[in-house]
């Protein structure tokens, strides 16, 4: 027993070494680079320290229902005005960092397919800031694009990062359980009530079973106004899910904006 128990050490530990070796291969010959800038930096997945200082990672405290960020700590539940005063139809949401010029920038280069590759590293970014959320879902579902404009970009940037969530997190993945049925313009220069207006009744389950009875963490990159979140969530509900939690990269710092 102590000899293969020797053995498996040793194998281990040639398979680290091979390991390391190879990684240092592959950055010779292409070195990890700042997923935001394209700077050579010291390891995959990380930021230069100039793009690091651009970006404003949200901490405590923020608000535990939609993750805007407040002021000041508050002794009780903490939870911004608009949502005391309209609460979200989705659970809760939590963010990685806020959506400004520094990390609008990175968030440019995943939706258009000049680093689709950062979407396994801002995974676990998503992990990290939502913890909480990824361990009580029963499925993860990505916003869907419509199938128009998912023929024109020929990708998901959401469904890239909720499959890269689902595999680190060990959960699984219905990509195709919500649909877009209606081909929206941008919401880009839309203010919230145009937003909402926009994509009501857009959004609706294929395939129920999958969410069925389940928690539902819905993924996207960007939460504005929430207006596609709630549509989603109204969607997920009314298929039968439990509940929807929304897990996302960027928060616009205004809920109103």
């Amino acid at each position: 027993m102590e000899a293969e128990g020797r053995r498996a050490l040793s194998i281990a530990a040639v398979l680290s070494s091979v390991r390391t070796v190879g990684r240092m291969a592959a950055d010779a010959v292409l070195p990890p680079r700042c997923l935001s800038c394209g700077t050579i930096v010291d390891m995959a997945g990380a930021l230069c320290p100039e793009c690091f200082n651009g970006f404003t990672f949200i901490a405590q405290p923020f608000c535990r229902v939609c993750c805007i960020s407040l002021q000041a700590a508050v002794p009780e539940e903490p939870v911004c005005g608009a949502c005391l005063r309209e609460r979200p139809d989705y659970n809760r949401a939590r963010a990685v960092f806020v959506y400004n010029d520094a990390s609008k920038s990175l968030l440019l280069k995943l939706k258009h397919g000049d680093r689709t590759d950062a979407a396994v590293h801002l995974s676990r970014w998503m992990q990290r800031a939502g913890a909480e959320l990824v361990d009580a879902c029963d499925v993860i579902v990505p916003v869907p694009l419509h199938r128009w404009r998912l023929l024109w970009r020929s990708y998901n940037q959401s469904a890239l990062l909720a499959n890269a969530l689902g595999k680190l997190a060990a959960k699984p993945v219905a990509p195709d359980a919500l649909v877009r049925i209606k081909a929206t313009p941008s919401q880009g220069r839309l203010d919230r009530q145009s937003r909402r207006r926009n994509v009501a009744r857009a959004f609706a389950v294929k395939r129920g079973p999958m969410i069925a009875g389940k928690r539902v963490l819905l993924i996207d990159d960007v939460l504005t106004s929430g207006a596609t979140a709630e549509a989603c969530t109204r969607a997920l509900l009314a298929g039968g899910a439990q509940q929807v939690d929304v897990l996302v990269l960027g928060r616009v710092p205004s809920p109103g904006t």
